[in-house]
C-alpha cells in the first residue's frame, strides 16, 4: 500500500503562483511515475504533468511554459510549481503515483484562481 499526502492548494488571483506538494509513504518497492491530475466541475479528470524516476517530464499543452513538475526521490515527494495561473486552472488537483504498475491517488487539493 502507498499513502499520498498532498498540500499547497488554495485561492489565488489570476497571474499568481502556487506550489503543490505530494509526499508518498508506505510500501514502495518501485515507484516510477509520479504526476498530477486535475478535475474541474463537470469535466473529466485530466493529466496535468508527470515525471519519471529518471526525471523525464510530460505536460498537458494547456500548462506548458507555466507549470513545472519536479520530484525528490530521496523524500518520495513530487512537486508542482504553478505560475501565471488562470481562472481555467481552477480544479481539484490529485497526486498520482504508479507503484509496480498499480496507480494510487491522493485525496485531492482545491486550487481556485479568481479573475
Amino acid at each position: 500500500q502507498v499513502q499520498l499526502v498532498e498540500s499547497g492548494g488554495g485561492l489565488v488571483q489570476a497571474g499568481g503562483s502556487l506550489r503543490l506538494s505530494c509526499a508518498a509513504s508506505g510500501s514502495m518497492l518501485s515507484i516510477n511515475v509520479m504526476g498530477w491530475y486535475r478535475q474541474a466541475p463537470g469535466k473529466q479528470r485530466e493529466l496535468v504533468a508527470d515525471i519519471t524516476w529518471g526525471g523525464r517530464t510530460n505536460y498537458a499543452d494547456s500548462v506548458k511554459g507555466r507549470f513545472t513538475i519536479s520530484r525528490d526521490n530521496a523524500k518520495n515527494t513530487v512537486y508542482l510549481q504553478m505560475n501565471s495561473l488562470k481562472p481555467e486552472d481552477t480544479a481539484v488537483y490529485y497526486c498520482n503515483v504508479v507503484n509496480i504498475g498499480r496507480p494510487y491517488w491522493g485525496q485531492g487539493t482545491q486550487v481556485t484562481v479568481s479573475s
